[in-house]
């Protein structure tokens, strides 16, 4: 079952555990909009979303996607800017990339169908072993167990497990000890009531042991001082801080922005033209440098604006953002004008949002310099000489002028 072998000695839970779960999470789980049936289009969009996603913030991302995309065939038919743009705010955009690359497969090789096997299943992109078992089991009711962050760290607590859950051997324990107890009429249901265990009760800090539906049946909660204890936390990962520069340009009433590259980070996202603030190189001079390097244009003077911080999952960026107005041209290469209301169309990371919602609409007024932007601020011009000299003429007469009361 699963494809994995129980090792001897791989500690099994009790028969009983699997109907009190299962008891508990029909009485109990939540209503959640992909639980409405047993669709498999709907299952596997929502499995992708909750890949780095918490439920709770899934849930709105999850209608808005499947009422644009309501089945295979549109979201293969659909443009892939659309598909980010819907999917805009839910994070690693590459999901959404490669769910519509397999929305086309599936169309073009099985008539829009989805494959009910493991095997199938993984050979299509972005869909790993995990969500291959999850869509199998919930969708076809594959005899097999689905494990993920939460549903591994309840394995291992409830079979005692020291290991480190992040290991291919710890999880190919867990996956053979919670298959002896898999009840086979309801594979999809029970990995359904794990995550939801996992999610609800079983948290990673503190466990609400007292309120556990299996708590008898759980190892760590009989020997353990502290349940929680396992699985043994990680070193915390240090966020690495980005600083970086963003020209705003417009030519009074469009912005210039330019699409990413269509892999890697935040792919096949616009923003405006920019990059990193290099060690010992100022805002400013970085704004100029990456607008010159991405566009080929000269920067004209530039105004700050602000500055925007954004904390992504891996990373935090802080963006120095500058304004800048030219007379309207052609857009440079790998560029294009948009008005405001092109621009809320496209699809584009939540920094450059912010940035949008910082500048306000594009128009005139741009040209003030930035203080300390390099060039020397023009000198200040003498009065002129009739000014000048009845300035100097109203002195010497008061001067002259005797005071009152003499």
């Amino acid at each position: 079952m699963n494809g994995v072998r129980e090792r001897p000695g791989t500690p099994v839970p009790p028969p009983g555990l699997a109907p009190a779960l299962l008891g508990w999470f029909a009485a109990r789980s939540r209503p959640l909009p992909w639980r409405r049936d047993r669709d498999p289009y709907r299952i596997w969009a929502a499995e992708v979303l909750l890949q780095q996603t918490r439920v709770a913030q899934a849930v709105p991302y999850f209608e808005r996607f499947t009422a644009a995309f309501p089945s295979v065939g549109a979201l293969a038919a659909a443009d892939e800017e659309a598909v980010l743009k819907v999917w805009e705010g839910a994070g690693y955009y590459a999901r959404a990339r490669r769910l519509r690359t397999a929305a086309r497969i599936l169309v073009a090789e099985r008539a829009g169908r989805l494959p009910s096997t493991v095997p199938e299943l993984e050979a299509l992109p972005g869909v790993g072993p995990y969500i291959a078992r999850a869509i199998a089991s919930q969708a076809f009711g594959r005899p097999c167990v689905a494990l993920e962050a939460n549903g591994l760290r309840v394995a291992a607590r409830w079979t005692a497990e020291r290991g480190d859950v992040r290991t291919g051997a710890v999880r190919r324990r867990l996956e053979a000890a919670l298959a002896a107890v898999l009840p086979p009429g309801a594979p999809g249901a029970f990995n359904e009531a794990v995550m939801e265990l996992g999610e609800t009760i079983c948290l990673p800090r503190a466990p609400r042991c007292p309120t556990c539906p299996v708590a008898r049946y759980c190892r760590a909660r009989r020997e353990l001082a502290d349940p929680g204890s396992i699985p043994a936390p990680g070193r915390p990962r240090l966020r690495p801080r980005v600083r970086a520069a963003v020209v705003v340009l417009s030519d009074g009433r469009r912005w210039l922005v330019q699409r990413r590259p269509p892999s890697g980070l935040l792919g096949g996202l616009y923003e405006y033209p920019g990059g990193k603030v290099e060690r010992g190189e100022r805002p400013i001079a970085a704004a100029r440098r990456e607008l010159r390097e991405e566009t080929g244009l000269p920067a004209p003077r530039l105004r700050a604006r602000g500055v925007v911080r954004h904390a992504y999952s891996h990373f935090a960026v802080e963006l120095h953002v500058f304004e800048g107005r030219v007379a309207p041209r052609p857009a440079p290469r790998r560029t294009r004008w948009v008005t405001p209301d092109e621009f809320d169309r496209l699809p584009v990371p939540r920094a450059t949002a912010k940035v949008r919602r910082l500048v306000g609409p594009p128009g005139p007024g741009l040209t003030r310099r930035v203080r300390g932007a390099g060039r020397r601020r023009a000198p200040r011009r003498a009065p002129s000489r009739a000014r000048g000299s009845r300035t100097v003429g109203r002195a010497r007469r008061a001067r002259r002028r005797p005071g009152r009361g003499r």
